[in-house]
């Protein structure tokens, strides 16, 4: 019997590459989206159902789960891709740029976990995959918002994990790396101000994510991490996508805050 996942965010990048590479190995995908009429690819494939999903409207939650569950049956897998970005000064964002930063990657995240979860004890099974980044165990200048809501992600998903077990639910995290989607464009906020002070670090900033030197990774590589931690038996919480992940990471874990504040600054 195939087994099927749900999906937030397939719209584009990592949620849609993850959607063509679950379908590939025989899953019933449910593909959600805020506007799926503009869909074109995924229509085409059989067992991929879209609905529409927006994590700030717990309606569409509702519809898009019972709409799921009515096309297939049963979903066995959760993935929590929707996300957005907000970077810059705090001092410069205004307060409804900070309330859409967290309820968009933690609130929402946890009502559409909230509303599957009943479905999952029913089953006495599933698993809720969490989108992460490296951001959700270090940080980068000027991203207060956004990894306030990656480390977030990381303690919900980690706490999350010991009441899913009672039920027979395995959580997981996948924490990529610089990934080629068109993140930046769609799903990005960046709010520099004018205030003269920051100007140093904002340009310094600039300069490092411009550098033709990053490794950056695609997001069919994300894809086949999430598939891994989906279908691994093992209880393993974190999974790592990317060479640039593995590098931090590990140097996040093996020096000191001023060591690796040092390592951030070159």
């Amino acid at each position: 019997m195939r087994k099927t996942i749900l999906i937030t965010g397939a719209s584009s990048g990592i949620g849609k590459a993850t959607a063509q590479h679950f379908h590939s190995h025989g899953w019933n995908v449910v593909a959600t989206m805020r506007k799926p009429e503009n869909e074109k690819e995924l229509t085409e494939l059989e067992n991929v159902h879209l609905e529409t999903l927006d994590v700030l409207n717990l309606n569409s939650i509702e519809n898009a789960i019972k709409g799921g569950i009515k096309k297939f049956g049963k979903i066995d897998a959760l993935l929590n891709n929707a996300g957005y970005g907000a970077y810059g000064p705090l001092e410069a964002f205004p307060r409804e740029n900070i309330i859409r930063q967290f309820n968009t990657n933690v609130i929402g995240l946890l009502d559409v976990t909230k509303a599957l979860i009943p479905h999952f004890r029913e089953n006495k099974s599933g698993v809720i995959v969490n989108i992460s980044s490296v951001g959700g165990q270090m940080t980068f200048p000027l991203g207060s918002l956004y990894h306030g809501t990656k480390f977030a992600v990381e303690g919900i998903s980690e706490s999350l994990h010991y009441e899913m077990k009672a039920i027979g639910v395995k959580v997981k995290i996948v924490e990529p790396g610089f990934i080629a989607t068109d993140f930046g464009s769609r799903s990005f906020d960046f709010q520099a101000g004018e205030i003269e002070e920051y100007k140093p670090i904002i340009d310094s900033l600039m300069k490092q994510w411009q550098d033709p030197n990053n490794t950056v990774s695609p997001p069919s590589l994300v894809a086949e991490v999430i598939y891994a931690a989906v279908t691994h038996e093992s209880n393993t919480l974190r999974y790592r996508a990317g060479d640039d992940a593995n590098y931090l990471l590990d140097n996040r874990k093996q020096l000191s805050d001023e060591e690796f504040f040092k390592l951030m600054g070159q």
